[in-house]
């Protein structure tokens, strides 16, 4: 979803590299395209002025302007202030000392709210939990039918009455779920097209009936303003303690991640990344603002693929890339393996050098990821264990192999060795953001 205003952040950074001193007019001039570039990416006007405004105060300093590199320091201060402005660390879930912990999903028709449901219901039972699903939205009966749906897939039970008040059901639930031994009640809460005081009394009255350990606002990230919208008015009107987002894996602009968050003061807790139940992951602002820069995120990759793979083959590549002896056969299998976790194009775009892949030469659908596969297969075995070693000759009869051009096996073969080089330092360095800055400042 980041593709376009990650295209514009690294356009703009871009611009100090290679420079020195910079003049206050130069950076003027700079800051007011970045305010448009928010703005054009739909965050809130109010948000890309503050954001602006800080970024202002901080590079507008002799340390700065006459820094030797100032692109890395330009650097460091968007992704440090993009970071505070998303929440700088993630927001753990609450839950009760003493159990049931209920949970009360609200937000409107549309925004992913009943699947949020099962997908949430999906990874507290990893985590070893008993959700209970309870269909609260007593005046559409398909809202029910989805859920119970849902539930099926997910394998967890759902509670429901299709009559009666939400004071009613709320008692009932919550007694179901302690005869039934259920930890986590999760309520799918009634939905409209759009907000409306009868809708949001009815909120008030359940939430009131139910005394929620979190009252979640589940947004779709596609909605730009009209989402951030929405959770002022459902924050005022009934109260939230956190956002779930939806539908990142879209082609949002992405605008209302950037600005939920300081027009709520609430946080960011889940996003959604895709559409089977698993796609639930919990929100991690330093990540994201690295996918946003275009600097991967190898931490939410490796969550990923863990599951794939057994400890030894795990322990193996962690020990490959660190040596930095991860090579195109490595990449292969990885490539293999990430079809069983998800979209390929959602899992490189974690990987540093992959995220600016945004041409339409090397849009990451299956179609051109299969020519990158067939490029890798028509190398020799000794071509993909040591990949410095293709001159131009392997290289033009690598292209007739694969089907594809010189060209794009120049551009695999420079992502490829950007994309270990900087997994190695990364895999070595365990950096701070401070240090992350420092080492990605020229990728």
């Amino acid at each position: 979803m980041w593709q376009g205003l990650t295209e514009r952040l690294q356009s703009l950074l871009a611009r100090w590299k290679g420079r020195g001193r910079l003049s206050e007019e130069e950076v003027e001039n700079w800051l007011r395209e970045l305010r448009l570039n928010l703005l054009e990416a739909d965050v809130n006007l109010r948000v890309a002025r503050l954001f602006v405004n800080q970024v202002r105060e901080r590079v507008m300093t002799p340390e700065v302007l006459e820094h030797p590199h100032p692109h890395r320091r330009m650097t460091q201060i968007v992704y440090e202030e993009l970071v505070k402005l998303l929440g700088e660390k993630p927001e753990p879930l609450h839950f009760a000392s003493q159990p049931p912990t209920v949970f009360l999903m609200l937000g409107l028709q549309g925004s992913g709210k009943t699947t949020t449901c099962g997908k949430l219901a999906t990874m507290l039972k990893k985590q070893g939990r008993h959700p209970l699903l309870v269909a609260a939205d007593l005046k559409r009966p398909a809202a029910i039918e989805q859920l119970k749906q849902v539930g099926t897939k997910a394998g967890v039970p759902v509670f429901s009455m299709g009559s009666g008040t939400p004071e009613a059901l709320a008692q009932s639930a919550l007694q179901h779920a302690k005869t039934k031994g259920h930890d986590v009640v999760i309520i799918d809460s009634a939905g409209r097209l759009h907000t409306d005081e009868e809708l949001m009394e009815e909120l008030r009255r359940l939430k009131l009936a139910l005394r929620p350990h979190e009252a979640l606002l589940v947004l779709d990230a596609t909605a730009g303003q009209d989402a951030v919208r929405v959770a002022e008015s459902f924050d005022s009107e009934v109260g939230i303690t956190g956002v779930v987002l939806t539908k990142l894996d879209s082609d949002a602009r992405g605008g209302a991640v950037l600005s939920v968050r300081a027009v709520t003061g609430k946080p960011v807790k889940l996003v959604g990344t895709g559409e089977h139940l698993t796609d639930l992951d919990v929100f991690y602002p330093d990540r994201m603002v690295q996918r946003i820069l275009g600097f991967g995120d190898v931490a939410s990759l490796m969550e990923r693929v863990e599951g794939l793979v057994d400890e030894a083959t795990a322990r193996r590549m962690e020990e490959r890339i660190a040596k930095g002896t991860f090579n195109l056969e490595d990449l292969l299998m990885q490539l293999r393996q990430m079809r069983q976790a998800g979209p390929l194009e959602q899992l490189l775009s974690l990987l540093p050098g992959f995220g600016g892949l945004g041409g339409p030469r090397w849009q990451m659908d299956e179609r051109k990821l299969k020519r990158m596969e067939a490029i890798i297969l028509s190398m020799t075995l000794k071509e993909r264990r040591n990949p410095d070693i293709i001159d131009g000759s392997r290289k033009r009869r690598i292209a007739r192999g694969s089907g594809t051009t010189v060209q794009e096996v120049n551009q695999l073969l420079r992502q490829f060795k950007a994309m270990r080089d900087t997994m190695k330092r990364l895999a070595k360095a365990r950096p701070s953001a401070k240090e992350l800055m420092r080492l990605l400042g020229g990728f």
